[in-house]
């Protein structure tokens, strides 16, 4: 696809060069970092504060689900429209749109009345919040994608990766602080984070580009019902679940909607995305690698954090701060894994972070057992590592394979494999997670003496309590039974770290496919411009080890 169409207003102007000078690399990163550490912190932040929100609100469980859903399943929705309204309109321009967006949403969510609008309310507009970060992220990314050359971006990414990748540990924690104030400043805290990013992109002099095509209107309302319907469909199957007519439904039907959407975007002159990138075979790995390892990235935070307070009985404070092992991990390989890219390429970097992600979590799982924080602390960070080593170089790589220089573009793509694959993820694991917590936990109070059927019933409640799947409250009633149950907590424990380790021998089996799919890169580097002569081309195709 030419997209050398005529730019409005002056002429494209190298990176680099502004109106009033170079662009400031540091302020520009730094604001960028900024403005989506709201995305990062929003996705963990909510469910701290939602024991709070139902009870002042008056909400139900499933009511405040869709509180949290609502803002996720319209990120993924809008991702690829936010990067196509970065090429079109200008990176800096959509970024500070969506960051006003998302600003002018999180303070009217704190703002909820209390009464009969209080759901649809909160539920809307964190549903505008959703629209805001689909917006502002893509634009964000290719903010810092444009401002840094090639031969830099590579670690300018990581620490964008690495620092505002790290913030999602810091929700739960920022979070419980906030909420013994009143859990409305969890939205509050938005604005003044806003206002620094806003203020540092403005001072940045960050060069605008803009292109004068037109928007795919039709192909973004397929994306959109396409994607909405499928993460709808994956997010609530732990709640309607997998034998119901519902869940498939969704999941059937967005499919099949993305489908048509691909098709339809073949025939486009100007369309929502140029599916042509895909016939880069480097690029299309970086996606397969990626899509594999957020896999377990995403699901991570959410099974670490709740097995720390349901096996380890930790507080959701300390759930935090043993997240951060895995962060410390991260947050270092991001830095190394960006050096990697920036000197030998993307192949290296994606083998190696797959091959320590795959061993990291198999030795973590093997050591949930041991019911010790401090036993863990290494294979969590080893864990983490592989991660960190994958994910900036992955995503700078696919960036820079971009079809005429169209990251917006391209970064929405990204973000929309990572949240579809973090979507997907969830579902599963967390599917298998119930269903070896159930069988663990009815074996365990049989053995200890609880008839078959309540043993059942009780497995059921304990599971969807401790998973989050359902209204499910501690297991009730009274005499014997609920005696037995309480008698077996601490095996039940156990029982739901077995569970886990289920599950985190998933999430290393992910990383085992991801390490197959790197071994198909071709090992380019990619050390110009894509707008530049023969983008399709990289300028250095000797293969990297």
């Amino acid at each position: 696809m030419d997209n050398s169409a005529p730019q409005s207003g002056p002429p494209r102007k190298p990176v680099g060069a502004g109106a009033s000078g170079p662009p400031n690399q540091a302020l520009a990163l730094a604001a960028m970092m900024f403005a989506v550490s709201m995305t990062f912190i929003d996705q963990t932040i909510v469910a701290i504060a939602a024991p709070d929100i139902i009870h002042e609100l008056g909400l139900t469980s499933s009511q405040m689900q869709w509180v949290v859903n609502a803002y996720l399943l319209t990120l993924a929705a809008f991702f690829a429209l936010g990067g196509r309204l970065s090429d079109i309109y200008g990176h800096r321009r959509v970024m500070l749109c969506g960051t006003l967006v998302f600003v002018v949403a999180s303070a009217l969510c704190g703002a909820v009345p209390t009464g009969s609008y209080a759901e649809a309310w909160l539920i809307g507009f964190r549903a505008v919040q959703g629209v805001g970060a689909a917006f502002m992220f893509p634009a964000a990314l290719a903010v810092v994608i444009a401002v840094f050359p090639v031969e830099r971006r590579g670690r300018a990414l990581a620490l964008f990766f690495g620092v505002s990748g790290g913030l999602t540990a810091i929700g739960p924690l920022l979070g419980g602080w906030l909420t013994g104030w009143t859990w409305r400043a969890i939205f509050w805290i938005n604005v003044p984070i806003a206002v620094i990013a806003i203020v540092l992109a403005l001072l940045a002099r960050i060069p605008e580009t803009s292109k004068r095509e037109p928007l795919d209107v039709p192909g973004t309302v397929l994306m959109a019902v396409g994607m909405g319907l499928t993460v709808l469909g994956l997010q609530q199957s732990a709640s309607w679940g997998w034998d119901t007519w519902r869940t498939w439904v969704c999941i059937v039907a967005g499919l099949a909607v993305l489908a048509y959407f691909c098709r339809f975007e073949l025939r486009r002159r100007h369309p929502l995305v140029k599916l042509q990138v895909f016939r880069d075979r480097a690029f299309a790995v970086d996606m397969a690698v990626l899509f594999f390892a957020m896999t377990a990235f995403v699901p991570v935070l959410f099974f670490a954090s709740v097995y720390a307070q349901v096996s380890l009985s930790a507080s959701p404070n300390q759930a935090a701060l043993y997240l951060l092992y895995f962060f410390v991990g991260f947050a270092l390989a991001s830095q190394w894994g960006g050096r990697i890219l920036d000197k030998r390429g993307a192949r290296p970097a994606l083998k190696l972070g797959a091959a320590v992600g795959a061993v990291g979590f198999a030795l973590w799982a093997g050591k949930l057992t041991t019911l010790s924080m401090h036993d863990q602390w290494l294979y969590a960070a080893i864990a983490g590592a592989g991660i960190g080593f994958i994910l900036a170089p992955a995503s700078t790589d696919a960036v820079n394979r971009s079809i005429g220089a169209s990251y917006g573009e391209v970064t929405g793509i990204t973000q929309t494999v990572r949240n579809f694959a973090a979507s997907i993820g969830l579902a599963v694991f967390g599917t298998v997670l119930t269903h070896v917590t159930v069988n663990r936990v009815g074996q365990t109070l049989r053995a200890d003496g609880v008839p078959r059927g309540p043993a059942r019933d009780a497995a059921h409640q304990i599971a969807e309590a401790v998973t989050g799947n359902a209204d499910a409250q501690q297991p009730t009633g009274g005499g014997r039974v609920a005696e037995l149950t309480r008698d077996s907590m601490q095996s039940i424990r156990m029982d739901f770290a077995e569970a886990n380790q289920w599950v985190f021998y998933c999430m290393a089996g992910a990383l085992v496919l991801a390490f197959i799919c790197s071994l198909w890169h071709p090992g380019t580097r990619v050390t110009r411009e894509p707008g530049s002569a023969q983008p399709e081309k990289p300028a250095m195709p000797t293969p990297q080890p």
